[in-house]
């Protein structure tokens, strides 16, 4: 029985179990997940978790069963392309016949000294939580640092200071204007929010060091009581380690067919892959679906798509607390109500149709 391994249950993980329990896959293949915890997590909202606006178990998704998917749960520290095998910590050596990389992304410090070390972060749920007691075991008047303007710095630094008033916010951001590669009603709207709600906005910022509760913007030292990172991301070092051809981003690039060149057994969705898009949920699932229909030709013995069609991005929605919002949808911005409407509807139809 042939072995297809899919590393990272996130969202192109997910979305390629879905479509093999919705339809009948060959009687000789078999699937193995291999992920770090027992269950999918909506990784768009573990700002509200670090936040504390929400628990823990609303983020979790339950994994699909048949009884030819199998579930692995463990850390991948190498991939072994020329062998055919995954290496997980404290285990035997993983062997596939054909491989799905969604392994995701981790924080990018940038080689800034200090930033690992003593900063907090939302890239997993793990760290989500870690990030939620250091903010939650804060008293009154203590002086949060959110480093990156960018989505998940706005939605963090919103749900915090909606949910604890009494804390000194500040969103330091690299540009002039936060959101500055969208339209400027965007920039506006969501600066006239922290403004309004007393979240302090430090642009033009260049962080150069941290230490223990002290932050270094240019030469200038400002004391932090906690400092959370939202400034960049780049795959897991598992796939950063990969002797494989990546752009600048140290994602991977790949076929058409959405396999590593040299590799065609090696699939490789989400943040993982160089796809000349932002990584993103959507941008995940939209490129599972064409994996899928990849892996149901090469299984029928049929000649694989030479191409697919641009995957359709329908837009971005970002929230500011739990009533106000904003977003770019059919590359026309919208704020307001409206927005944080949208984007919890979309939030439950996910969970619903997951669920």
């Amino acid at each position: 029985m042939k072995n297809l391994v899919i590393l990272g249950g996130g969202y192109g993980g997910m979305r390629i179990l879905n479509k093999l329990t919705d339809h009948s896959f060959p009687a000789d293949i078999q699937v193995t997940l291999v992920d770090r915890i027992p269950y999918h997590c909506l990784k768009t909202e573990f700002y509200a978790l670090a936040a504390g606006s929400i628990s823990d178990h609303t983020i979790r998704v339950s994994f699909p069963q048949h009884d030819r998917i199998h579930y692995k749960y463990g850390e991948v520290y190498s991939i072994d392309l020329p062998n055919k095998q995954i290496l997980i910590k404290d285990q035997e050596p993983l062997t596939y016949d054909e491989l799905i990389i969604g392994l995701g992304c981790e924080d990018n410090y940038h080689n800034i000294p200090g930033a690992k070390e003593y900063t907090y972060s939302i890239q997993s749920i793990d760290k989500s939580r870690s990030t939620y007691q250091a903010l939650n075991n804060l008293g009154p008047g203590k002086d949060v640092a959110i480093i990156g303007g960018g989505l998940s710095g706005i939605e963090l630094a919103s749900e915090l200071i909606e949910g604890r008033p009494d804390l000194n916010i500040k969103l330091f951001d690299r540009n002039e204007h936060i959101l500055s590669a969208f339209p400027k009603k965007l920039s506006n709207y969501v600066e006239s929010w922290f403004e309004e709600h007393n979240v302090e906005l430090v642009s033009n910022s260049n962080i150069t060091k941290v230490e223990q509760n002290l932050l270094y913007n240019g030469d200038a030292s400002i004391h932090c009581d906690v400092i959370v990172w939202t400034a960049g991301i780049q795959p897991v070092q598992p796939v950063r380690d990969l002797p494989v051809e990546k752009d600048k981003g140290n994602k991977i690039k790949l076929t058409a067919q959405h396999t590593i060149p040299g590799y065609p057994d090696v699939f490789v969705v989400g943040d993982c892959a160089s796809l000349g898009h932002a990584p993103s949920a959507q941008l995940a699932e939209g490129q599972a679906e064409q994996i899928y229909q990849v892996l149901v030709k090469k299984w029928a013995g049929e000649p694989l798509p030479e191409s697919f069609p641009q995957i359709k991005l329908k837009g971005i929605l970002g929230s500011l607390g739990k009533k106000h919002g904003f977003g770019l949808m059919a590359e026309r911005p919208i704020t307001g109500r409206m927005a944080r409407l949208l984007k919890s509807g979309v939030l439950w139809m996910y969970k619903y149709h997951n669920g």
